[in-house]
């Protein structure tokens, strides 16, 4: 089992944090590993969307399709998806902090499959790098304003 979680505080109201984090269309932006993200059913994001997304990671084309399995406007969004070599769960959270800042949680569980389960070790710390640069990466955008 991988479990990684990371987090960050960004000076932001919660509900700019969230509304922006929670598209599925501003995901190439600020994930580094994310290159599309594709809607699969009807926008608005809610509970029971499904949204593709290719991304590269460790030199690999990466194809998955997220199920949208909680999703709670300005505290919480849960996806997973089934397919592919490793299984995984991502979860956001957001907290609301004094002074119009936010702590935004990201946090990915999975169990690999087959002949990853050979790289899990490998691919927790690196995942968690990928995670923490992903959220000073939201951070950037949301406190500059682009």
């Amino acid at each position: 089992m991988v479990d990684i979680f990371t987090d960050i505080i960004i000076d932001r109201p919660v509900a700019e944090v969230s509304t922006y984090a929670a598209n599925p269309d501003h995901a190439p932006e600020w994930y580094v590993n994310i290159q599309s993200a594709e809607w699969k059913t009807e926008k608005p994001l809610k509970l029971g969307s499904k949204v593709a997304f290719k991304a590269q990671f460790l030199g690999r084309e990466l194809a998955y399709i997220y199920d949208i399995t909680e999703f709670t406007p300005e505290k919480k969004l849960v996806m997973k998806t089934a397919q592919g070599p490793f299984p995984m769960e991502t979860i956001y959270t957001w907290e609301a902090l004094a002074g119009n800042r936010t702590r935004m949680t990201l946090r990915n569980k999975g169990n690999p499959t087959g002949f990853s389960i050979v790289f899990a070790p490998f691919m927790a710390p690196m995942m968690k790098r990928a995670n923490m640069k992903d959220l000073k990466h939201i951070k950037e955008i949301l406190e500059s304003g682009r």
